[in-house]
């Protein structure tokens, strides 16, 4: 990749912060992606690593409420599912939902169309459970504060917040906008408590690193 030639979510990210709308892209990436034109960089065959590891031995019961963030064609989100949770997830590309159903016919995920800015009041306290892999940093720093609050949000009494995200190194130009300390800290406002921060190696990217996040909704 060069200047002269960005990747497609670039190009389409750069188009949507022109027009004030730094969601639109997502839409516009995955109907592309649709029509043979480009892929989605994100797409993997296999659930992220850094929350195959975590779920595997997270005290998670299995009748839990689960939310899978920003779920694309929902690789995740069934393995969440797979673990016996009650899983939700949601993206703001209807052609990513339709993707995910497509590719997991017999699902038992729940897969709606939402926007994390915006989300149906129904699910504000609702889930005891939920997943955050690389959608915030998905989204430019102007909007990053109100992601995370409507993260926050989300989460029920007693319920566990799991961030993944790769580290800031230098500034981006985007996407993805990598996470700095402070932009993990920022989950933890107004009351969630961090349970562990910690920064790890990509599987599947020698010498990078990803924040794996996991924070607590105390009961009062």
């Amino acid at each position: 990749m060069t200047d002269a030639q960005p990747s497609a979510d670039r190009r389409l990210a750069a188009q949507a912060l022109a027009a004030n709308d730094p969601t639109r892209w997502f839409e516009t990436l995955y109907a592309e992606a649709a029509a043979g034109g480009t892929v989605v960089p994100w797409d993997r065959a296999e659930p992220n690593p850094l929350l195959v590891d975590w779920l595997t031995s997270a005290s998670i019961p299995q009748a839990a409420r689960g939310l899978v963030i920003g779920c694309g064609y929902g690789t995740d989100a069934e393995f969440v599912a797979a673990r016996g949770i009650r899983t939700t997830a949601f993206d703001i590309s209807p052609t990513a939902i339709r993707g995910a159903r497509a590719r997991f016919p017999q699902t038992p995920v729940t897969y709606k169309v939402a926007d994390l800015l915006h989300p149906p009041e129904a699910w504000l306290g609702a889930f005891d459970l939920v997943i955050e892999s690389i959608t915030v940093q998905s989204l430019p720093p102007e909007v990053r504060r109100s992601a995370v609050t409507s993260i926050q949000n989300l989460l029920a009494p007693d319920a566990t917040l799991l961030v993944i995200a790769d580290i800031a190194t230098a500034p981006a130009l985007g996407p993805p906008w990598p996470l700095t300390a402070d932009d993990i800290d920022a989950f933890t406002a107004p009351d969630l408590t961090p349970v562990r921060i910690e920064r790890l190696p990509r599987p599947d990217a020698p010498g990078r690193h990803r924040w794996r996040a996991e924070f607590h909704r105390p009961t009062s």
